[in-house]
């Protein structure tokens, strides 16, 4: 690097080897001398070049004791290819999926740039330094902090095991044959093993080539997983725009918290029937400003998105039972038959070409007041109804841990716009090559074991700690202290937001009637002014914002 290195763009990897490095130059760098008094003016000379005086005042033996860095492999020397790679992970510890300088968070780009180039699969200048320009780098969307993916994936250019084409020799001066010929050691070898001379053996671009999964696997954190590759995505691919549906799910548990039998069973549960009444609200093509959170930077003047469904799923075969919600007081009257088990799991649906930034969470907060019954379902409607409300009402968006970017989906033609996409690209799964260790010790699945286990017996121990203590107490009803409740918190409402427990939020106010944030126009307006800019307009022509079709927008949540 030539100049002062910008650290902001290095990853923490590579801070923590540079302060080793200064630190290490440190203890080898010979002590400073002890300075001698200096002599009386008369009687200080100085050692005559040549004379012995001279050469005994230079420390002989010194060397450049610079510790030697990592060998870099030549890239000249290796082939390269493009393919695609989905992957999955576990957002709730990471600070996102894009790398973000001086971030107090590792993101999954960072993570994803440490395993590529530890394993040599890309030649940055710096490997310590994220700059994916080196490989044609693309993704198909920006998860937020604490944002999980099952299916999301990148297109990068890596390191390939097919040989190099050889470069034409010069007639060889060898040993003449019996015909004549001239033939030099390699030639006569492929000829006594019987193979033509110059023909090179076929290359198997799935069977020959470098294992990309297992190499990346063994480097990645275990809740980053690489789940498949693509070999031979289409020409122009880009994990981006190359994409036409983005699938998510947001998970939630019915009864969204601990119910208060003090409130008859009535806190706590979700009318799951009005929420799907209000998912459906939103299938179609929509202008979502009321659903999102604007970035002024980017001067978005189109919030149009298109959402092929959208439902409320129950998902099976997840709950652990919790029996005392079944009891006196904490379930609704008549909700419950006996025979089910509580508490459930729900997951919000949706699919679309894209999202906007926090589109969906903004979706399930909007669901959740449904679902308590603190507005009805007709309030999406509204809320989509820019023309009568301009608008977003200021109020806050679901937590992120439960939301997951379920899968993207890549259609054979990217130019047809369906409600129906089929996957189109030829992915080689884990399980459809023994060698990416898919199962047996080691393997991608023993890995995410161990992963779910150690949160599974966390969930068992709090999950029969639950229960004891809702058995406890209560027993002589004489025992039982009756305390007036406080006017201010008889007064509160609980709002769930998506977490661990309700939020107490003080008297509820409607949706339609809480203070309206700036318009996305006005907020583009006064953002281009603050930044120097005759107007939004003015903005958007110098910095080239507005060329891409809006369907062609990557997904933001």
């Amino acid at each position: 690097m030539s100049g002062k290195p910008n650290y902001l763009s290095w990853t923490k990897n590579g801070l923590i080897e540079r302060v080793k490095e200064l630190e290490n130059e440190l203890r080898t760098r010979p002590a400073p001398p002890v300075p001698k008094p200096e002599p009386e003016p008369e009687a200080q000379q100085l050692p005559q070049p040549g004379t012995d005086a001279a050469v005994s005042s230079a420390k002989p033996g010194a060397k450049n004791t610079k510790p030697k860095g990592k060998r870099k492999p030549d890239p000249s020397k290796y082939s390269t290819r493009y393919i695609a790679l989905k992957l999955a992970y576990l957002g709730r510890d990471y600070g996102g999926f894009e790398f973000q300088p001086m971030a107090t968070q590792t993101s999954i780009e960072e993570e994803l740039w440490n395993a590529l180039t530890k394993a040599c699969l890309i030649f940055p200048k710096d490997e310590r330094i994220v700059d994916f320009e080196c490989c044609e780098y693309s993704k198909c969307g920006r998860t937020d902090r604490g944002v999980s993916a099952f299916g999301q994936v990148i297109g990068v250019r890596v390191r390939s095991n097919r040989p190099l084409p050889k470069q034409p020799q010069p007639p060889s001066q060898g040993v003449e044959g019996k015909d004549g010929m001239a033939v030099d050691g390699q030639s006569g070898e492929k000829a006594a093993n019987g193979e033509e001379a110059g023909v090179e053996a076929p290359f198997d671009p799935i069977a020959d080539e470098l294992q990309y999964p297992r190499l990346l696997n063994r480097i990645l954190p275990p809740d980053i997983r690489i789940l498949a590759w693509c070999p031979s995505p289409p020409p122009n691919f880009s994990a981006r725009f190359s994409c036409r549906e983005r699938q998510y799910r947001y998970f939630f548990t019915q009864p969204a918290w601990s119910p208060d039998p003090k409130a008859g069973g009535e806190t706590g549960w979700l009318d799951i029937d009005a929420m799907r009444d209000g998912a459906k609200r939103y299938e179609g093509d929509h202008d979502f400003r009321n659903m999102c959170k604007i970035d002024p930077g980017k001067q978005i003047t189109n919030f149009h998105r298109t959402i092929y469904e959208a439902d409320i799923e129950e998902v099976k075969d997840v709950s652990s039972a919790l029996p005392y919600l079944a009891g006196p007081g904490f379930a609704p009257a008549g909700a419950l038959d006996g025979a089910t088990t509580y508490p459930k799991v729900y997951s919000f649906n949706v699919r679309g070409s894209a999202f906007l930034w926090h589109q969906i969470r903004h979706m399930v907060a909007v669901l959740f007041l449904i679902g308590q019954r603190l507005e009805k379902p007709e309030v999406v409607s509204e809320l989509l109804d820019t023309v009568t409300n301009p608008s977003k009402p200021n109020y806050t968006m679901a937590d992120d841990a439960p939301l997951v970017l379920w899968d993207c989906i890549f259609p054979k033609d990217i130019n047809v716009l369906s409600t129906k996409n089929k996957d189109a690209l030829d992915w080689v799964y884990l399980a459809d090559d023994p060698a990416l260790a898919k199962y047996a010790q080691f393997g991608v699945m023993d890995g995410l074991w161990a992963h779910w286990r150690e949160h599974k017996m966390n969930e068992l121990l709090s999950n029969q700690l639950l229960q004891l203590v809702s058995q406890q107490g209560n027993s002589d009803p004489s025992r039982l202290v009756e305390r007036p409740r406080m006017a201010k918190q008889s007064n509160s409402a609980i709002v769930y937001e998506g977490g661990n427990t309700g939020r107490v939020c003080g008297p509820y106010v409607p949706l339609m009637k809480k203070d309206r944030l700036q318009a996305p126009e006005e907020q583009n307006e006064r953002y281009a002014k603050r930044k120097g800019f005759a107007d939004a307009e003015d903005m958007r022509q110098k910095r080239g914002f507005g060329k891409r079709r809006p369907d062609k927008s990557v997904a933001d949540d």
